[in-house]
Protein backbone atom coordinates (compact mmCIF):
# COMPACT_ATOMS: atom_id res chain seq x y z
CA UNK A 1 0.00 0.00 0.00
CA UNK A 2 1.39 3.22 -1.16
CA UNK A 3 1.59 6.45 1.29
CA UNK A 4 -0.91 9.12 1.05
CA UNK A 5 0.94 12.71 0.37
CA UNK A 6 2.21 13.86 3.57
CA UNK A 7 1.76 18.01 4.59
CA UNK A 8 5.45 18.82 4.77
CA UNK A 9 6.23 22.63 4.61
CA UNK A 10 5.07 25.07 1.41
CA UNK A 11 7.76 25.28 -0.94
CA UNK A 12 8.07 28.57 -2.24
CA UNK A 13 9.86 29.05 -5.10
CA UNK A 14 9.27 27.98 -8.35
CA UNK A 15 12.20 25.46 -8.40
CA UNK A 16 11.14 24.31 -5.20
CA UNK A 17 7.32 24.10 -6.57
CA UNK A 18 8.29 21.91 -9.28
CA UNK A 19 10.38 19.38 -7.37
CA UNK A 20 7.62 19.24 -5.07
CA UNK A 21 5.29 18.27 -7.91
CA UNK A 22 7.79 15.79 -9.69
CA UNK A 23 7.76 14.03 -6.61
CA UNK A 24 4.34 14.08 -5.97
CA UNK A 25 3.54 12.47 -8.87
CA UNK A 26 6.19 10.04 -8.65
CA UNK A 27 4.47 8.48 -5.24
CA UNK A 28 0.79 8.89 -7.05
CA UNK A 29 1.97 6.28 -10.05
CA UNK A 30 2.43 4.18 -7.25
CA UNK A 31 -0.55 4.36 -5.42
CA UNK A 32 -2.61 0.72 -5.07
CA UNK A 33 -4.92 1.83 -2.62
CA UNK A 34 -8.32 0.79 -4.22
CA UNK A 35 -8.40 -3.17 -4.98
CA UNK A 36 -11.63 -2.71 -7.33
CA UNK A 37 -9.42 -0.04 -9.59
CA UNK A 38 -7.24 -0.65 -12.73
CA UNK A 39 -4.12 1.12 -12.34
CA UNK A 40 -1.62 2.31 -12.94
CA UNK A 41 -2.74 5.72 -11.94
CA UNK A 42 -2.99 8.40 -14.95
CA UNK A 43 -0.97 11.22 -13.98
CA UNK A 44 -0.87 14.50 -16.33
CA UNK A 45 2.24 16.71 -17.56
CA UNK A 46 3.70 18.23 -14.18
CA UNK A 47 2.83 21.86 -15.25
CA UNK A 48 2.86 24.74 -12.52
CA UNK A 49 -0.63 26.36 -13.83
CA UNK A 50 -2.60 28.76 -12.51
CA UNK A 51 -5.58 26.65 -14.21
CA UNK A 52 -6.61 23.47 -13.40
CA UNK A 53 -8.75 20.82 -14.78
CA UNK A 54 -10.30 18.24 -12.69
CA UNK A 55 -11.85 14.92 -14.63
CA UNK A 56 -14.06 12.23 -12.76
CA UNK A 57 -11.58 9.17 -13.29
CA UNK A 58 -9.95 7.55 -16.51
CA UNK A 59 -11.27 5.18 -18.95
CA UNK A 60 -9.70 2.20 -19.80
CA UNK A 61 -7.99 4.13 -23.09
CA UNK A 62 -6.19 6.50 -20.93
CA UNK A 63 -4.78 3.70 -18.67
CA UNK A 64 -3.41 2.04 -21.93
CA UNK A 65 -1.96 5.89 -22.82
CA UNK A 66 -1.04 6.66 -19.69
CA UNK A 67 -2.61 10.56 -20.41
CA UNK A 68 -6.28 11.68 -18.89
CA UNK A 69 -8.96 12.41 -21.29
CA UNK A 70 -6.66 10.60 -24.27
CA UNK A 71 -9.37 8.98 -26.62
CA UNK A 72 -12.98 10.06 -27.53
CA UNK A 73 -13.96 12.55 -24.93
CA UNK A 74 -11.10 14.00 -25.03
CA UNK A 75 -11.47 14.76 -28.93
CA UNK A 76 -14.57 16.84 -27.98
CA UNK A 77 -13.00 17.99 -24.75
CA UNK A 78 -10.16 19.82 -26.54
CA UNK A 79 -12.18 20.92 -29.10
CA UNK A 80 -14.08 22.91 -26.75
CA UNK A 81 -10.95 24.75 -25.45
CA UNK A 82 -9.50 25.65 -29.15
CA UNK A 83 -12.47 27.80 -29.70
CA UNK A 84 -11.36 29.74 -27.02
CA UNK A 85 -7.48 29.31 -27.49
CA UNK A 86 -5.84 26.31 -26.93
CA UNK A 87 -5.31 23.58 -29.04
CA UNK A 88 -4.70 19.70 -27.02
CA UNK A 89 -1.26 20.08 -27.49
CA UNK A 90 -0.79 23.36 -26.25
CA UNK A 91 -3.65 22.93 -23.67
CA UNK A 92 -1.36 19.97 -22.19
CA UNK A 93 1.57 21.96 -21.87
CA UNK A 94 0.00 24.93 -20.46
CA UNK A 95 -3.26 23.30 -18.17
CA UNK A 96 -2.28 21.25 -15.23
CA UNK A 97 -4.96 18.06 -15.65
CA UNK A 98 -6.20 15.96 -12.56
CA UNK A 99 -8.99 14.20 -11.53
CA UNK A 100 -11.26 12.70 -8.68
CA UNK A 101 -10.02 9.77 -9.45
CA UNK A 102 -6.87 8.55 -11.13
CA UNK A 103 -7.59 4.78 -11.49
CA UNK A 104 -9.93 3.17 -14.01
CA UNK A 105 -13.44 1.94 -12.23
CA UNK A 106 -13.91 -1.02 -14.80
CA UNK A 107 -16.84 -1.54 -16.25
CA UNK A 108 -20.40 -1.11 -14.65
CA UNK A 109 -22.90 -4.15 -14.71
CA UNK A 110 -25.28 -2.64 -17.39
CA UNK A 111 -22.75 -1.08 -19.34
CA UNK A 112 -20.83 2.04 -19.93
CA UNK A 113 -17.79 2.72 -16.59
CA UNK A 114 -18.73 1.98 -13.52
CA UNK A 115 -18.97 5.39 -11.04
CA UNK A 116 -16.17 5.61 -8.47
CA UNK A 117 -17.69 4.37 -4.98
CA UNK A 118 -17.72 6.90 -1.83
CA UNK A 119 -14.50 5.39 -0.12
CA UNK A 120 -12.87 5.27 -3.28
CA UNK A 121 -13.17 8.68 -3.83
CA UNK A 122 -12.37 9.62 -0.05
CA UNK A 123 -8.49 7.36 -0.41
CA UNK A 124 -7.95 9.36 -4.01
CA UNK A 125 -9.05 12.78 -2.42
CA UNK A 126 -5.39 13.54 -0.72
CA UNK A 127 -3.77 13.52 -3.70
CA UNK A 128 -6.11 16.22 -5.97
CA UNK A 129 -6.01 18.19 -2.19
CA UNK A 130 -1.96 18.26 -1.99
CA UNK A 131 -1.96 19.17 -6.04
CA UNK A 132 -4.10 22.29 -5.33
CA UNK A 133 -1.56 22.93 -2.38
CA UNK A 134 1.21 23.13 -5.02
CA UNK A 135 -0.60 24.89 -7.72
CA UNK A 136 -2.19 27.36 -5.72
CA UNK A 137 -4.60 27.59 -8.72
CA UNK A 138 -6.94 30.77 -9.67
CA UNK A 139 -9.10 29.25 -11.96
CA UNK A 140 -10.90 25.44 -11.48
CA UNK A 141 -12.64 24.15 -14.23
CA UNK A 142 -14.38 20.46 -12.90
CA UNK A 143 -15.58 18.82 -16.01
CA UNK A 144 -19.20 16.19 -15.32
CA UNK A 145 -20.86 15.49 -11.96
CA UNK A 146 -18.48 13.57 -10.25
CA UNK A 147 -15.86 16.44 -10.64
CA UNK A 148 -18.18 19.86 -10.05
CA UNK A 149 -19.65 17.34 -7.06
CA UNK A 150 -15.92 17.82 -5.12
CA UNK A 151 -16.23 21.72 -5.20
CA UNK A 152 -19.97 22.61 -5.44
CA UNK A 153 -23.22 21.11 -3.85
CA UNK A 154 -25.84 20.59 -6.48
CA UNK A 155 -28.50 18.95 -8.14
CA UNK A 156 -28.78 18.88 -11.65
CA UNK A 157 -26.12 20.41 -14.66
CA UNK A 158 -28.28 23.64 -15.73
CA UNK A 159 -27.70 25.06 -11.90
CA UNK A 160 -24.36 25.29 -12.30
CA UNK A 161 -22.38 25.15 -15.83
CA UNK A 162 -22.31 28.91 -17.24
CA UNK A 163 -21.15 30.44 -14.30
CA UNK A 164 -17.98 31.58 -12.37
CA UNK A 165 -18.65 30.03 -8.61
CA UNK A 166 -15.96 31.10 -6.09
CA UNK A 167 -14.78 28.56 -3.94
CA UNK A 168 -13.22 28.82 -0.34
CA UNK A 169 -10.38 26.19 -0.34
CA UNK A 170 -8.06 26.30 2.46
CA UNK A 171 -7.47 30.22 2.73
CA UNK A 172 -7.75 30.71 -0.62
CA UNK A 173 -11.03 31.78 -2.86
CA UNK A 174 -10.67 29.60 -6.10
CA UNK A 175 -12.75 30.65 -9.20
CA UNK A 176 -14.73 27.48 -10.13
CA UNK A 177 -16.09 27.26 -13.65
CA UNK A 178 -17.87 23.80 -14.00
CA UNK A 179 -18.26 22.27 -17.07
CA UNK A 180 -20.56 19.04 -18.58
CA UNK A 181 -18.36 15.51 -19.37
CA UNK A 182 -17.88 15.38 -23.26
CA UNK A 183 -18.82 11.87 -23.48
CA UNK A 184 -20.03 11.09 -26.49
CA UNK A 185 -23.11 8.94 -24.65
CA UNK A 186 -23.93 11.68 -23.24
CA UNK A 187 -26.53 14.16 -25.18
CA UNK A 188 -26.66 17.23 -22.39
CA UNK A 189 -23.90 19.47 -24.01
CA UNK A 190 -25.96 19.00 -27.18
CA UNK A 191 -29.09 19.89 -26.73
CA UNK A 192 -30.69 22.77 -24.68
CA UNK A 193 -30.20 24.32 -22.50
CA UNK A 194 -26.54 22.09 -22.19
CA UNK A 195 -25.59 23.82 -25.51
CA UNK A 196 -25.77 27.28 -24.73
CA UNK A 197 -24.61 26.80 -20.73
CA UNK A 198 -21.36 25.28 -22.32
CA UNK A 199 -20.47 27.86 -24.43
CA UNK A 200 -21.70 30.66 -21.51
CA UNK A 201 -18.98 28.34 -19.90
CA UNK A 202 -16.72 28.47 -22.09
CA UNK A 203 -17.26 32.25 -22.46
CA UNK A 204 -16.31 32.58 -18.79
CA UNK A 205 -13.66 30.57 -18.71
CA UNK A 206 -11.80 32.65 -22.10
CA UNK A 207 -12.16 36.04 -20.11
CA UNK A 208 -10.96 34.73 -16.49
CA UNK A 209 -7.54 36.30 -15.61
CA UNK A 210 -5.96 33.27 -15.16
CA UNK A 211 -6.78 31.61 -18.74
CA UNK A 212 -5.64 35.01 -20.05
CA UNK A 213 -2.48 34.54 -18.23
CA UNK A 214 -1.86 31.58 -19.87
CA UNK A 215 -2.41 32.38 -23.44
CA UNK A 216 0.00 35.29 -23.19
CA UNK A 217 2.85 33.65 -22.31
CA UNK A 218 5.14 30.41 -23.17
CA UNK A 219 4.07 27.20 -22.34
CA UNK A 220 4.97 26.83 -18.31
CA UNK A 221 8.22 25.10 -16.91
CA UNK A 222 7.31 21.23 -16.37
CA UNK A 223 9.59 19.09 -14.45
CA UNK A 224 9.52 17.05 -17.45
CA UNK A 225 8.34 17.10 -21.53
CA UNK A 226 4.66 16.69 -21.79
CA UNK A 227 3.59 13.10 -21.76
CA UNK A 228 4.38 12.09 -25.35
CA UNK A 229 1.60 10.33 -27.11
CA UNK A 230 2.55 6.39 -26.58
CA UNK A 231 0.58 3.13 -28.56
CA UNK A 232 -1.08 0.52 -26.54
CA UNK A 233 0.36 -2.01 -24.93
CA UNK A 234 -0.12 -5.54 -26.85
Amino acid sequence: MSAMPSAPAAPRTVAERLAALARHQARLRRCRRCPDMTGPPVVGAPVLSPVLLVGQAPGSREIELRRPFAWTAGKTLFRWFETIGLDEEAFRARVYMAAVCRCFPGKAPKGGDRVPGESEVARCAPWLEAEIALLRPRLVIPTGRLAIARFLDHRALAEVVGRVHPVRIGRRTVDVVPLPHPSGASVWHRTEPGRTLLGRALARIAAHPAWRAILRRPPPRAGTAPQARSRPRA
